[in-house]
C-alpha cells in the first residue's frame, strides 16, 4: 500500500464517525483558535511597542538625570525641606548654589567628559500659552520636550531638521482643532506659538508645519526643531535676573552608534559614580514589555490545555476506531499489510484530525480576529494611530499549525501502536 493510498484511506476512514470525528475537532479548533488570536494579540502588541521604542530614540542614547536623595523610609512622612534642592516653577535654580533636583551647566560639561559619551543635550521646559493657526482660535499647547533627539512615527510630512528656520511637527489630535482638514493638509502651513516671557509679557512665533505625527502612547505634544526650542527658550528667559542661573531636569547623552551591553553598562557605572542615573529606552520600557510578555504567555498557556485536552480526545477517538475494526485490522494484516504501515495509517488520521482542527481554528481566527481588529482600531483605539490588536503572521500561522498537528501524532501514537500490534488471527476472530 503506498503512501498516496494510506492518505486517501486514513482522510475516508477519519470520517466513518462523523459525530465523534467532529466533536474532536471542535475541541482542536477551540486550542488552535486561541493560540491564533493570542499569537495576533503579542505580534501586534510588539510591533506597536516596537514602533513606540522607535519614536523615543536610538539605541545609543541615554537619558540622564541628577541622582535623587534617598527616599524616606515607609511611614516615616515626607523628607525634610532642602532649600538647596529647590527650583522654582520655571526650571531654574533658585541660586548660584542650587543642585540635586537639576542639572547646571557644570553638570553637562561633567557629563559630556564622561568615557563613551560623545554628546550632550540638555531637554529644555518650554510652557507656551497656545498655538493658533490663521483665524481658527487659539489653543492650549504642550511641548514634546525630547522631539529634536527622536524620530517621529509620521503620519505625513518629514521629521524635524536641523534648519536655521523654525519647524514643527504636529500630533494628529490637534488637527481638526487647528482647522486643518487632514494630515496632509497641513504640512507647509504657518502656525503661531504665543509664550510669556520671565516677565509675563506675551511675544508670537510663528513656524512652518513640516511634519504630522501619530499620537502615541510615550510621547505627546508638538515637536520643535532645536532652532525653534533655542528661540523660544530665550524669550521665556527674557527679563530673568543675572542670579538666576539655568538647570535642566533631564540631559540626553548620545554614545557612538550601536554601542554594545557592555559598553552602555560601563557607561552608566561611570554616571552612577559621578551621582547621576543614566537610562536606555530599553531600561524605561523593558519592564512594560515583560507585563506584556507575562499576560501573552499566560493566555497562550490556556490555549495549550485546550489543545492537550484534545489530544486526549483524538487519543479517545482512534481507540474506539482500533477497537470498532479490530476485524478490519487483522484482514488487512492477513493480507500481507505490515506492522508499520497499519500503524502509519492511524497515525495519518490522527495528524489528518489535528490538521482538520487546526486549519478551521486558524482560518476563523484570522477572519474573526482582524474584523475585531478593526472594529477596534475605528472605535475604541482610534486615538492612537498604528496601533492593530491583532496583526497574523503567516510563519506563527504555520507554525501553530504544524503544532497541533505535532501534538495529534503523539495523541495517536498509543491507538496507531495498539492497532499495529494486533495479532491477525485474534483480529479475525474477534466479535
Amino acid at each position: 500500500m503506498k503512501f498516496l493510498d494510506l492518505l486517501r484511506s486514513a482522510i475516508g476512514n477519519t470520517f466513518r464517525s462523523k459525530l465523534r470525528t467532529t466533536l474532536t475537532v471542535i475541541a482542536i479548533f477551540i486550542g488552535a483558535f486561541t493560540l491564533t488570536i493570542t499569537s495576533a494579540i503579542g505580534t501586534g502588541i510588539s510591533n506597536y511597542i516596537d514602533t513606540q521604542v522607535a519614536s523615543i530614540g536610538s539605541t545609543n542614547m541615554l537619558t540622564v538625570t541628577k541622582k535623587a536623595d534617598a527616599p524616606q523610609a515607609a511611614g516615616s512622612g515626607p523628607a525634610k525641606y532642602n532649600p538647596a534642592q529647590a527650583t522654582d516653577s520655571s526650571g531654574f535654580d533658585r541660586g548660584p548654589a542650587a543642585s540635586g533636583a537639576v542639572l547646571s551647566k557644570a553638570d553637562l560639561t561633567k557629563i559630556a567628559r564622561v568615557k563613551g559619551i560623545t554628546s550632550v543635550h540638555p531637554v529644555v521646559q518650554i510652557s507656551p500659552k497656545y498655538i493658533e493657526y490663521a483665524n481658527h482660535g487659539k489653543y492650549q499647547m504642550t511641548v514634546n520636550i525630547a522631539a529634536t533627539f527622536t524620530k517621529a512615527d509620521l503620519a505625513a510630512g518629514s521629521q524635524l531638521g536641523d534648519a536655521n528656520t523654525n519647524e514643527v511637527l504636529l500630533p494628529t489630535s490637534y488637527l481638526k482643532n487647528l482647522g486643518f482638514g487632514g494630515a496632509h493638509s497641513a504640512v507647509g502651513k504657518q502656525v503661531t506659538i504665543a509664550i510669556d516671557d520671565y516677565q509675563g509679557v506675551e511675544h508670537r512665533v510663528d513656524a512652518t508645519v513640516v511634519g504630522v505625527q501619530n499620537t502615541t502612547l510615550l510621547n505627546g505634544g508638538v515637536g520643535l526643531n532645536q532652532n525653534l526650542t533655542d528661540q523660544l527658550s530665550e524669550v521665556q528667559a527674557t527679563g530673568r535676573p543675572a542670579t538666576l542661573a539655568p538647570g535642566y531636569a533631564v540631559a540626553m547623552a548620545h554614545t557612538a552608534k550601536n554601542p554594545t551591553s557592555t559598553q552602555i553598562d560601563a557607561i552608566k557605572k561611570t554616571l552612577s559614580a559621578e551621582g547621576y542615573t543614566g537610562l536606555t529606552v530599553a531600561d524605561q520600557i523593558g519592564a512594560f514589555q515583560t507585563v506584556i510578555g507575562g499576560i501573552i504567555g499566560v493566555l497562550n498557556a490556556f490555549a495549550v490545555i485546550a489543545l492537550i485536552a484534545a489530544g486526549f480526545g483524538i487519543i479517545n477517538t482512534l481507540l474506539m476506531s482500533v477497537q470498532e475494526r479490530t476485524r478490519e485490522i487483522g484482514l488487512m494484516k492477513a493480507m500481507g499489510m505490515g506492522g508499520g504501515k497499519v500503524y502509519g495509517l492511524f497515525s495519518m488520521e490522527a495528524v489528518f484530525i489535528g490538521f482538520l482542527g487546526s486549519a478551521i481554528g486558524a482560518a476563523v481566527g484570522i477572519g474573526l480576529g482582524s474584523l475585531i481588529s478593526n472594529v477596534l482600531s475605528d472605535t475604541v483605539l482610534s486615538g492612537l494611530p498604528g496601533l492593530h490588536v491583532m496583526q497574523f503572521a503567516p510563519a506563527s500561522i504555520v507554525t501553530i499549525i504544524l503544532v497541533v498537528m505535532a501534538i495529534a501524532f503523539l495523541a495517536g501514537t498509543l491507538p496507531a501502536r495498539r492497532a499495529a500490534r494486533q495479532n491477525p488471527i485474534d483480529a479475525l476472530r474477534y466479535e
